[in-house]
């Protein structure tokens, strides 16, 4: 395979891993005034890959920032295994406020690449919720990402999600879509069904179960080389599609305070081959996410 093509292909799968890892959803304003920042808290958790569960705006005003590091025990690029067994650390600092707007900073870290920094992303938003019921909830946004090899064909991206919960917020559906762009050109869509369980809860703590089922489609392409057959020298060949690329199951524990968030979790992933990728392993890997926040209203 052409190196500079694989390169290109490789990074598209570390966006496509990152843009799903980074982004999240805020809501508007309720109105329970007796509720304490760890209600807030206890509903704001980052999964496996940070992506916010279910923010409730549980206090009438807030001003905070949130700041997680993830470790994932391997690295998958839309579920594929790459042949490299390496950990990832993703750190985040995210910006929330009551007003509806939300920013946040993150990088990622692998284990055996050069540079181990890989790049850095930077996104603005703003989200509210829709209806008096408040279970309609939408964010849109900008992101920015600084590649450490210069990879500039996909650095922009226009962002937007739009989430539905029931009544008790113990089930949730939310799908989003990005278009990247900058050299190149792409379209993203993400959808994910999740649940949110309470285990057991005292006054200063609690215990949560959080399982999702996460859907990545993209258009993608990929470069094969086609071995040589009836005295035909081998050839490469680029296939270019638009479907489901990976579909993720998620199991996490999380133990939540007025301040920290601790989570433990399985990810399983089903890759969806595209034309002439072959048959696809499923992947797996366990992730550790720690969590604090700063509350800038005390």
């Amino acid at each position: 395979m052409n190196y500079r093509k694989f390169k290109f292909e490789l990074n598209v799968f570390k966006l496509l891993l990152f843009t799903i890892a980074t982004s999240f959803v805020s809501y508007g304003q309720e109105t329970t005034d007796d509720q304490e920042i760890d209600s807030l808290l206890d509903e704001l958790f980052f999964n496996d890959a940070q992506m916010v569960d279910d923010l409730l705006n549980s206090i009438n005003q807030y001003d905070f920032i949130y700041s997680t590091i993830t470790y994932n025990s391997n690295t998958f690029f839309a579920g594929r295994d790459s042949g490299i067994d390496q950990l990832n650390i993703i750190p985040q600092i995210s910006y929330y406020s009551s007003s509806g707007f939300n920013a946040s900073i993150t990088s990622v870290y692998y284990e055996r690449q050069n540079p181990n920094w890989d790049f850095v992303g930077v996104a603005v938003g703003y989200g509210n919720t829709i209806g008096k019921s408040k279970n309609l909830h939408y964010n849109l946004g900008y992101s920015r990402y600084f590649f450490s090899d210069g990879f500039d064909a996909f650095n922009n991206s226009l962002d937007v999600s739009l989430g539905i919960r029931n009544k008790n917020r113990t089930l949730g559906f939310m799908m989003g879509g990005s278009y990247l762009f900058g050299s190149e050109q792409s379209i993203q869509l993400s959808s994910r069904v999740y649940g949110n369980f309470t285990i057991t809860r005292a006054s200063n703590y609690a215990i949560k179960f959080r399982p999702q089922v996460n859907f990545l489609i993209a258009e993608q392409a990929i470069t094969f080389l086609i071995p040589p057959r009836n005295g035909n020298p081998p050839r490469l060949v680029t296939t270019e599609e638009f479907g489901l690329l990976n579909t993720q199951i998620n199991i996490p524990i999380s133990y939540t305070t007025s301040t920290w968030d601790f989570e433990l979790g399985w990810s399983l992933n089903m890759p969806s081959p595209i034309d002439n990728e072959g048959s696809l392993d499923s992947t797996n890997f366990f992730t550790i996410t720690v969590g604090y926040l700063f509350d800038l209203t005390k």
